[in-house]
């Protein structure tokens, strides 16, 4: 019996291109599961990612707003928006409306920060604002909701009272 017979099978029962297809098909597999990304992760690394509770500290620079102590509160569920695509809702956990404080020279040569008086005559505000949710952590880093969230990154958080856009100061898990 011939290896190869007249209509491309081997050994008379698979063909030469069924054979090759399966290959094929299992090249692509392994390396969709196994191989690292541009990311450095694979497909198999986010599966396996341990789903944990993840802190994420935002810095909003420059609101204007009449009422900021009012404006958002600790307990709220905003929507998330990372790099302009809705990510879904996270938890308020903390509010801290920043001041911010001048450099004032002293007769004897000195510096003294004060608070900044201006604050009174304008609306602009800076916030810290610390947000909770359920992500998943990676050798790579935070994914929320299959975005990755690093220091730096953009983000936006929206409720019926406001819109935010600032960005990430600190990631915490």
């Amino acid at each position: 019996m011939a290896i190869l017979d007249q209509k491309g099978r081997l050994f008379g029962k698979l063909s030469i291109v069924d054979i090759g297809a399966i290959a094929l098909i299992s090249l692509a597999l392994i390396g969709l599961f196994l191989v690292p990304s541009n990311s450095g992760t694979s497909i198999a690394q986010i599966v396996t990612a341990e789903t944990k509770p993840v802190e994420v500290e935002m810095m909003v620079r420059g609101l204007t707003v009449v009422d900021p102590v009012n404006l958002i509160k600790a307990g709220e569920k905003p929507n998330i928006i990372i790099r302009n695509q809705p990510r879904g809702q996270v938890t308020v956990k903390a509010v801290k409306i920043l001041i911010p404080k001048i450099p004032v020279p002293k007769a004897d040569g000195t510096v003294n920060v004060i608070p900044d008086p201006r604050l009174e005559e304008t609306y602009a505000r800076d916030f810290a604002i610390t947000l909770s949710a359920n992500a998943k952590v990676t050798n790579d880093g935070v994914v929320l909701e299959s975005e990755k969230v690093k220091v730096g990154t953009p983000i936006e958080i929206e409720s019926p009272k406001y819109i935010m856009r600032g960005s990430v100061m600190a990631v915490r898990y």
